[in-house]
């Protein structure tokens, strides 16, 4: 048996630093919810400013959020979902990426809303539809699925009239009937295959009394433009919608990329209220959708930059990593064990790059501890690269 490699699950022993552990992560990519937020102090205020104003007003507007390649572009789109998703007045979707076209977009935002938590949307709307025609009085998604499945209500009784209003609401008799179809317990897989666009045969679509299919951005536009009116009409504020790695339309044919703009240029067109979009872009590639794409980008309007990290921005930002791991021994917001100049040591070598600054203290620190090192120092931080 080969004694080349020493496998162990044992955990590294971080306590002669006042840590639980190493706060650092060994793949620097964005945590789904994250909990920390080194923000630039400009950038927070833009996206505060625009998430506020369509919080307040109800009236549509978006922002790109422009940064080179691990600046934090993905991470502060999903830090500021996190801060979203508490309120329980607005919807929102993450697109990691745009993909092929517009209704990919569409497909991955209604993706990541979720099965169930469109079901629940679909219960809701019931419930609005079941308070004037029956003599229950469903306050929740909850509630009214219980008032079904204990017998109290009949589909029967509520299905037509919120099939007729909610296709009044959206324009969009086939939306509202896919909706119908999620707490019907036969066919709320397809109708959920039909709602993120993964297509259905003719058979399931006719079994829903479904005409059209969801097949190109034209439709997507459509899908999503019905949805957000649903939930203005359940007395939601408003939808966001987070796609990140907005440069890859530029890998898209010339007719794709404009194509793609023009869908979401129309989805903004179409919805002046209600709707808030963000987007992570690289910098260059948003200079050029400026430059060949004026209709596009004057919907935009704003546009704030990510900027490499600072000696403080780096000082703060390693400071809230550590003390996430403090075991009590330790609770100051020092950056201890690394000092000041190994700090800047590591902002030099990853010029400013929030990834790789976090990827390199992830490497040093754990280097320290396997030679027992007392502080972290730049020679250190040299040794260790």
């Amino acid at each position: 048996m080969s004694d080349a490699f020493d496998i162990s699950d044992e955990q590294q022993d971080y306590s002669q630093y006042g840590l639980e552990a190493n706060p650092f992560p060994y793949s620097p990519v964005p945590a789904e919810d994250p909990e920390i937020y080194c923000g630039q102090q400009h950038v927070s205020e833009k996206i505060s400013s625009t998430v506020s104003t369509m919080l307040s007003t109800g009236k549509s507007k978006h922002l790109v959020i422009t940064g080179k390649y691990g600046n934090g572009k993905s991470h502060t789109l999903k830090y500021t979902r996190s801060l979203l998703r508490d309120r329980d007045d607005v919807v929102v979707g993450y697109v990691a990426q745009p993909g092929e076209g517009f209704l990919d977009i569409y497909h991955e935002f209604v993706y990541d809303l979720g099965f169930n938590r469109v079901q629940e949307l679909a219960y809701e709307y019931l419930a609005s539809v079941a308070h004037d025609v029956t003599d229950a009085n469903p306050i929740s998604a909850s509630a009214m699925k219980s008032l079904i499945d204990e017998g109290d209500v009949l589909l029967s009784e509520i299905v037509p009239e919120a099939v007729r209003r909610l296709s009044d609401v959206t324009h969009f008799a086939d939306f509202a009937r896919a909706i119908v179809h999620m707490v019907y317990e036969d066919t709320n897989l397809y109708a959920w295959q039909w709602l993120t666009a993964e297509g259905i045969r003719y058979e399931q679509r006719k079994e829903m009394e479904i005409h059209s299919a969801l097949d190109d951005d034209t439709m997507g536009v459509r899908a999503f433009t019905a949805f957000k009116n649903m939930l203005l009409e359940l007395g939601y504020t408003g939808v966001f919608v987070f796609v990140d790695e907005f440069e890859s339309i530029a890998r898209l044919s010339p007719k794709n990329e404009q194509a793609t703009l023009n869908s979401i240029r129309h989805l903004m067109d179409q919805n002046s209220s209600g709707l808030c979009m963000l987007f992570g872009c690289a910098p260059e590639v948003w200079q050029d959708i400026m430059s060949e794409y004026h209709a596009f980008s004057e919907r935009i309007g704003e546009e704030v930059a990510l900027k490499p990290l600072t000696n403080e921005h780096l000082n703060d930002l390693v400071s809230d990593y550590l003390s996430r791991e403090r075991n009590g021994l330790n609770e100051d917001s020092s950056i201890d064990p690394f000092t000041d100049e190994a700090l800047d040591v590591i902002l030099q070598r990853s010029q400013g790059n929030v990834r790789q600054a976090l990827a390199i203290c992830s490497r040093v620190l754990d280097s320290a501890i396997e030679e027992n090192r007392e502080r972290v120092t730049p020679e250190f931080v040299q040794e260790s690269m």
